[in-house]
């Protein structure tokens, strides 16, 4: 699995409209055959900080991703909407696995 954590810095005035300005691109990643999950959350302590959380199948699903129309139109939209460029971790992982030192009994 391709796992991919993003930091997006907002603009102060757009960061409470993030979600629908992000929406389309979301929804399209959401529907593409190899991508695994896409969430966003939102910091606790800033508010214009967001962290998307992405996992795709494999590789090819990732370039999938990467060369989408929806991929491109992100590209050309959202940038008007940072603060400064997304900071990145792409990892390829094994998936999830349980955080034992909290274990649910």
């Amino acid at each position: 699995m391709i796992f991919i954590t993003a930091r997006f810095a907002i603009k102060p005035e757009h960061a409470d409209a993030w979600p629908e300005i992000s929406g389309p691109f979301t929804e399209a990643t959401r529907a593409e055959p190899g991508n695994l999950y896409f969430d966003w959350s939102r910091s606790l302590d800033d508010p214009t900080q967001y962290v998307l959380l992405e996992g795709f199948a494999d590789d090819d699903a990732g370039v999938a991703h990467v060369t989408s129309d929806h991929f491109k139109q992100a590209q050309a939209d959202l940038p008007a909407y940072l603060q400064k460029t997304p900071e990145i971790v792409n990892v390829k992982v094994e998936g999830w696995s349980e955080l034992g030192e909290l274990a649910v009994q």
